[in-house]
């Protein structure tokens, strides 16, 4: 039942949230404050994210479009599908919630305070609900199905995760540790009191993405299902530290060409592979509920 209005909820929220941050994106004069560390940064100085650093608002600006143009336009795809019963489309519809939990989960918890807050709560709870709601609906007899696949890349697609997750715990415990060792905060918490992303990434993402590689290996169904919001995350980061990336340098952050190319290529890289094992995960669905009876039998939809 929850998962016949909860996408339609998560997608309108999601809508109005990304026009409104787009529609309010900064346009002035940055304004420069001391953080409590004494560092001296700019923040936006108005718009939504006037309360944001230049270098966390041209990013929510980012995230923002890629939401809009996407994230919504998949979720309700995969939530029509869903409700006309395929199980690729039930699949594909967790990815898109479990992204949308993700990306709200930052909003909520990480962007200095603005009118939107109660709607970036909204859409965290709307999304995660409705993401622990897809996962409870999602056919075991599918799952199996995809994990008996001899066309499915298995192996790949764990060695994938699992190198997802090592990279990912590197590049964000780098800063974390080097800074500890210092004595001094990470670079870019400006104004902020943690670094929301690492939080996120470290504590939900890593493991997740660690434990779907484990699972993948071993042929264990629900690894495939855990699989499929973390891919579909990766895609979309592509576009996003793109987009993000190029706001940034036009609200005068500025970037060395390694600073630039790498990240770029890096996630062109991981997004390309991504969404071709999310395809291949995709096709590996039973295009039928698995549970039918084929043999000899006129197959009567579940």
């Amino acid at each position: 039942m929850a998962l016949r209005r909860l996408p339609g909820l998560v997608a309108v929220l999601g809508a109005a949230v990304a026009a409104t941050g787009l529609f309010r994106r900064p346009t002035g004069e940055p304004q420069q404050v001391v953080t409590p560390r004494g560092q001296s940064v700019q923040l936006a100085g108005d718009g939504l994210y006037r309360f944001d650093t230049v270098f966390t608002a041209a990013g929510n600006t980012g995230v923002d479009a890629v939401v809009l143009t996407l994230g919504v336009p998949l979720l309700l795809a995969s939530w029509l599908h869903h409700l006309r019963g395929s199980s690729r489309g039930s699949l594909l519809l967790t990815g898109a919630l479990g992204y949308m939990a993700y990306v709200s989960a930052n909003q909520a918890l990480g962007i200095a305070y603005n009118p939107l807050y109660l709607a970036y709560v909204a859409l965290f709870s709307a999304s995660l609900f409705g993401f622990v709601s897809a996962l409870a609906a999602t056919d075991r007899a599918t799952l199996q199905a995809v994990a008996d696949d001899a066309g499915m890349p298995h192996r790949t697609l764990s060695r994938f995760l699992l190198t997802s997750a090592a990279v990912t715990a590197l590049v964000w415990l780098q800063p974390l540790v080097s800074a500890l060792l210092r004595g001094t905060a990470p670079a870019l918490l400006d104004v902020y009191t943690t670094p929301v992303t690492y939080s996120l990434d470290l504590a939900i993402v890593v493991p997740a993405a660690a434990l779907a590689g484990v699972l993948v290996r071993r042929r264990d169904p629900f690894g495939y299902l855990v699989a499929a919001p973390l891919l579909v995350t990766i895609v979309m980061l592509l576009p996003t530290i793109t987009l993000s990336t190029v706001l940034q340098a036009q609200a005068g952050i500025t970037f060395t060409a390694a600073e630039v190319i790498g990240p770029i290529a890096g996630f062109t890289v991981l997004g390309g592979i991504g969404a071709w094992l999310l395809v291949r995960l995709l096709r590996a669905v039973p295009t039928a509920p698995a549970c039918q009876e084929v043999a000899g039998h006129v197959q009567t939809p579940v």
